[in-house]
């Protein structure tokens, strides 16, 4: 009998747990959080403001009244643990490159979801001091928003400053709108998405080089479409001379189309994005179909010239939400990640090209091996294309207004000064593939007596 005890304790002990009424707010991971920073150094402090959901605060013991709803007469303390360990512990602000100390907490208060206290630096911090809200106030935990106020000691208010917001943990998508104010300059705003680590909120020309000349590197790198594409473009080629024709017609080309973009020369619409990643992909299935049937490598650089355009395209896409680190050095942001691109493709090309020669030479000859690997990159690029078509045939057609023919007509004139840029190239590559070795003849030439 006395297992038979055990085990009927064991079961209602268990229906008891399962239907006990639990508070599922602290152990519950909320799907999307928007968070509000302001930043603002004066004098010798910096401060910093932080509005975040309550809800996004997990285990923490909350004070609550018998109908469930926040105790505000006993809600300090855990207001400052909260803050505490789910804020203050995971950010991380730096003056000169140098990790400032713990900061000081100087202020937090429960706010109502109706607050828009924060929709600048001052009425936010005016409201954090303004004091808490009255004991009587009905509010649930998960209805409330949770308003702190830092200080750091600092050195001046003319440092270079820079922040790590490592707030990703309070939900599983976190979207941090932050607000730089630096004295005798503009208000900087940051939409941060991700964990993007150190983030510097007025970056020098060098910093705003470094970051995204890495960016450019590391997408190159990364985007496996680029990749494929930089691989059928050089299969066909053994020599420098017209693999470096191929690859600058290549740079050119990306290089116009990521500017403008980035000067907002771009449709900007739902199909745009769809539409240009299927180009992309239709840009590999050619290169890959061509190297198939017999590959024509005088005129390759003037379509890796055409589809370049494309990818510059794709390039911009990373760039939209990237550039809001360059801060006023847009254009030695936009060239540093052309050079990080670059770097990249020369990294891919002088591993690729060897191995290809090796490849060709010990291992498969040289016009079975081309159409081996064409086939493989044509296969990967023919599904590709047929996903990102469907998507974008899901997208309505666009509608032609006035705005959409200014764009139309822009972008023809543009078209009339590449021609022009094209004809111009296409004279040089000829009388450069024409004359490889006059400047060698001519000096091995003997000279008539």
């Amino acid at each position: 009998m006395a297992p038979l005890r055990i085990v009927f304790a064991f079961i209602i002990a268990a229906a008891l747990l399962i239907g006990w009424p639990m508070r599922t707010s602290a152990h519950e991971v909320p799907n999307e959080v928007t968070v509000l920073a302001f930043l603002k150094p004066e004098g010798k402090t910096l401060t910093f403001l932080v509005r975040a959901p309550m809800e996004s605060l997990r285990d923490v013991d909350v004070p609550l009244k018998p109908n469930g709803f926040l105790d505000l007469s006993r809600i300090d303390a855990p207001l400052q643990h909260a803050a505490q360990i789910w804020i203050r512990d995971f950010v991380e602000v730096y003056e000169n490159g140098a990790l400032l100390g713990k900061p000081q907490l100087v202020g937090a208060r429960v706010s109502l979801a109706s607050d828009r206290s924060f929709a600048s630096y001052d009425q936010a911090l005016a409201h954090i001091r303004s004091g808490p809200l009255p004991p009587d106030t009905e509010i649930y935990w998960k209805q409330g928003l949770l308003d702190v106020a830092y200080e750091y000691a600092i050195e001046s208010d003319r440092s270079d400053f820079a922040i790590r917001p490592g707030l990703t943990r309070l939900g599983l998508q976190v979207n941090i709108m932050m607000r730089f104010l630096a004295p005798d300059s503009p208000e900087r705003v940051f939409d941060v998405h991700a964990d993007v680590g150190l983030v510097h909120l007025d970056p020098s020309w060098l910093q705003a080089f470094l970051l995204f000349a890495e960016d450019g590197f590391r997408h190159i790198l990364e985007g496996i479409d680029h990749l494929l594409f930089l691989l059928a473009l050089v299969i066909p080629f053994r020599r420098f001379r017209p693999l470096a024709v191929v690859v600058t017609a290549f740079t050119i080309a990306h290089s116009i189309t990521l500017i403008a973009s980035a000067y907002g020369l771009a449709p900007n619409a739902l199909w745009f994005t769809p539409l240009i990643e299927t180009l992309v992909a239709i840009s590999i299935l050619y290169m890959a179909l061509e190297n198939i049937v017999g590959p024509s490598t005088e005129r390759r650089w003037f379509v890796a010239f055409a589809f370049g355009l494309v990818h510059g395209f794709a390039f911009s896409f990373l760039l939209s939400e990237r550039l809001q680190f360059a801060g006023s050095h847009l254009i030695t942001s936009l060239l540093a990640f052309n050079v990080g691109v670059e770097v990249g493709q020369l990294v891919v090309l002088a591993v690729a090209v060897p191995a290809l020669g090796l490849l060709f030479k010990y291992v498969v000859p040289e016009r079975i091996g081309t159409i081996i690997l064409s086939a493989l990159v044509a296969h990967t690029a023919w599904h590709w294309m047929t996903e990102r078509g469907a998507e974008l045939a899901q997208h309505p057609w666009p509608v032609i207004d006035a705005g959409a023919l200014s764009t139309v007509l822009w972008w023809a004139m543009a078209a009339v000064a590449v021609a022009a840029m094209l004809w111009l190239f296409s004279g040089l590559v000829r009388r450069w593939q024409a004359h490889p070795g006059e400047e060698g003849d001519r000096a091995a030439r003997p000279r008539a007596s």
